[in-house]
């Protein structure tokens, strides 16, 4: 694996960054909030919802996205694209294609401002089929709680003030993909972390405050996850969800730390999530699941490898409740529960109606599981490890469109977007 530092005109001390983020509490900032773990805390969330019950605000929004929404201070963020690939039987043509940032009072649901971003084209070619159901904006924006950083492919990565004042934006790379882009950045420290692989077989560490490239690690290929951070004895680590292999960076410098034996697939879809010191990693069609110990060095295949287990999900990411993990397949229509120490199946069962294709990942709180299918509504489940309790199936008779992001939970509320509109959803 190459790596590169690029530190032309910078004093040694940008490269000592803080590795703590200032993060607001109760802010939910980034893919799956601000640990990227998909655990809030919450109390007395709604379990159903409809047209008529329990929506505290809906917004409609200027474009359909596969991003989840974050919110940080009063302030929700959100991303779209338009013009181009919005409808299956009249996709139109790409030099229409544009994307959005939308910035709403998470309380009201009123517009603060929105960007509109022309696109670097040609993008990759919409087609019928399951491209259709990723689109131009699916990766979901972080924010250290004084900027926004949103990732959008090829055109770049950029970064705004809260109040919509652009700051920068930088070039990451010029490829495509036909299933397109949707990793999201990770802030550690002054770094922003950007898994580029689709855009340039690339890792790339960039300097948050001007968007000047400090690394890049390259030979990243084939990885729609997120990377995610690890606070170990040793250190902090970087650790991304590859093909055949999950692996560990400096998140200073772009290193490899350690790796072992990841998904044994061409391709890898979920992000990793982190427990302690424990990473938990799923995907592959043929469904893995595994569990590292981090801290190691180099191969860390016989020395740090806790369990692998024959159950996965090729799309979506798990979550950690109460030394469980619990994940939906994505077309199977099951749910699964693993034992977290051992990787022992729990249960194994398959959700009624069937929900079709589920590309968003889980978010629990208040022993809750809360998981949106593309087109079928949302599933509720409990949080017990010793059989599945579906609680509900909740959707909107007058809003069908997709729905790939995941749920975002600020203040015993649910964020939940699809294609048409943000909904603000609590007890009314």
């Amino acid at each position: 694996m190459q790596r590169q530092l690029i530190i032309p005109g910078l004093s040694l001390a940008v490269l000592i960054v803080s590795l703590v983020s200032p993060a607001v509490a109760g802010d939910w900032i980034g893919f799956r909030g601000g640990e990227h773990h998909g655990v809030a805390s919450a109390e007395g969330l709604p379990v159903t919802w409809s047209d008529n019950e329990n929506i505290l605000w809906k917004h409609e929004l200027p474009g359909l996205g596969s991003s989840s929404p974050i919110v940080v201070g009063d302030r929700l963020v959100v991303t779209c694209y338009s013009g181009y690939a919005e409808s299956i039987d009249e996709p139109g043509e790409m030099d229409n294609l544009r994307r959005h940032i939308v910035c709403l009072d998470k309380t009201s649901g009123k517009v603060f401002w929105t960007k509109t971003i022309d696109p670097v084209l040609p993008e990759s070619r919409y087609s019928s089929g399951n491209d259709s159901k990723h689109g131009y904006a699916s990766s979901t924006p972080t924010s250290d709680g004084e900027r926004l950083y949103v990732q959008f492919g090829k055109t770049g990565v950029y970064c705004f003030d809260l109040d919509g004042t652009r700051r920068w934006q930088t070039d990451v790379g010029s490829g495509t993909n036909g299933w397109g882009s949707a990793a999201s950045p990770l802030l550690v420290g002054d770094l922003l972390i950007v898994n580029a692989s689709v855009e340039s077989d690339s890792l790339i560490g960039l300097d948050k405050r001007t968007g000047q490239e400090i690394w890049r690690t390259k030979d990243i290929k084939k990885c729609w996850g997120s990377p995610v951070l690890v606070h170990t004895q040793e250190g902090h680590e970087v650790v991304l969800n590859l093909p055949r292999k999950l692996a560990a960076f400096d998140p200073t410098t772009g290193e490899e730390l350690w790796h072992c034996g990841g998904i044994p697939d061409d391709y890898v879809c979920p992000s990793p999530i982190v427990h302690e010191d424990i990473v938990y990693a799923i995907g592959g069609r043929k469904n893995t699941a595994i569990a590292v110990r981090t801290g190691g060095r180099g191969d860390v295949n016989e020395s740090h490898v806790l369990w692998r287990a024959n159950n996965g999900s090729n799309v979506s990411s798990p979550v950690f409740v109460d030394g469980h993990l619990f994940w939906l397949h994505e077309s199977r229509g099951i749910a699964y529960c693993l034992d977290a120490a051992s990787g022992e199946l729990k249960y194994e069962e398959r959700l009624s109606p069937q929900p079709g294709l589920i590309y968003s990942s889980v978010t629990a709180a208040n022993g809750k599981l809360y998981a949106l299918s593309q087109e079928n509504g949302a599933y509720v489940l409990a949080t017990n490890p010793n059989k599945m309790e579906q609680l509900a199936v909740n959707a909107f008779e007058s809003d069908t469109s997709r729905c790939n992001a995941s749920v975002a939970i600020v203040d015993n509320l649910l964020y939940l977007r699809n294609d048409k509109a943000i909904y603000c959803l609590g007890h009314n």
